[in-house]
């Protein structure tokens, strides 16, 4: 195990013999699981550093949350990785490292991956009771890099979660007509899936723990220069999905961008220059 001195004790960052092993153990499975590629792991890291991580977690009601509201989502994410706490800071880091890294390569027969050190989109995850994210298809490219986006990592905190709560992990199939898999969102359970822009998930129905309680997890992203013929297409960014017999309502800014692109360059300037002057005159907020 690597191990490093935080506030005078020694951390076991990283299990690093046991992931040695279980990543070719567990290649076959992650492969031909349903509905794509992707493998849950329960016990992997150490508890006592995971308690450290919980402790330190930021508080909902800090600033330095991000929060997404709308129809689709309501959920909580961390911004830029100076704002993390540092045992998260330190975390986070390792298993963006070489040996887990190699783990991972291993696991999913994906070489050449690629930490992201931006952590775009990644880093901490919170959901308070009533929040949710509705089943998507995540973005392909790095929004710096350009990097082709391949698997997610994502890691449960949640110690005590009851059934009752919700907030499972969805896995649903590619023509979106059922969920194959729920997974429980419970301490010390690892998830990595393959992203591609039929890997379709989420948590769709809202929570219902305690007002107290929260779901809390992290969030990586992995990616490679380039990516299999098969899964080539174009740049995109998040794709939501509605499961049978729900609706979304049309997303005004999603048709506005739209919009502007088929419109003339001169004539979006022009747009763009009317309602700069007008904006005084517009009531707030609209």
């Amino acid at each position: 195990m690597s191990s490093c001195e935080t506030t005078g004790t020694a951390v076991n960052w990283l299990p690093v013999t046991k992931l040695r092993e279980l990543g070719p153990s567990l290649r076959q499975s992650y492969e031909r699981a349903e509905p794509y590629p992707h493998v849950v792991i329960d016990g992997l890291f150490d508890t006592d550093l995971l308690h450290q991580l919980i402790a330190h977690f930021p508080d909902p009601k800090q600033a330095k949350w991000q929060k997404f509201d709308d129809q689709k989502q309501l959920k909580l994410a961390s911004s830029r990785d100076e704002t993390f706490d540092p045992v998260c800071r330190m975390f986070l880091y390792h298993l963006n490292s070489a040996p887990f890294l190699e783990f991972l390569s291993d696991l999913t027969g994906i070489p050449g991956l690629i930490a992201d050190s931006y952590f775009s989109g990644g880093g901490m995850h919170q959901i308070e009771r009533g929040g949710k994210l509705a089943i998507h298809a995540d973005f392909n490219k790095h929004p710096t890099t350009g990097l082709d986006r391949r698997l997610n990592v994502l890691l449960y905190l949640n110690e005590n979660w009851h059934d009752e709560y919700g907030g499972h992990f969805e896995l649903w199939d590619r023509s979106m007509h059922h969920c194959v898999k729920k997974v429980a969102p419970e301490f010390n359970r690892l998830v990595v899936f393959s992203t591609t822009d039929f890997s379709f998930h989420g948590h769709p129905d809202p929570l219902n723990c305690p007002p107290e309680v929260t779901r809390k997890s992290l969030a990586l992203y992995y990616y490679t220069n380039g990516r299999p013929a098969s899964e080539v297409s174009g740049r995109h960014s998040t794709q939501f999905k509605a499961r049978p017999g729900e609706k979304f309502q049309p997303d005004p800014d999603r048709a506005n961008s739209f919009v502007r692109d088929l419109l003339p360059p001169i004539l979006v300037r022009a747009l763009a220059r009317t309602k700069q002057r007008l904006a005084p005159t517009l009531p707030e907020g609209r």
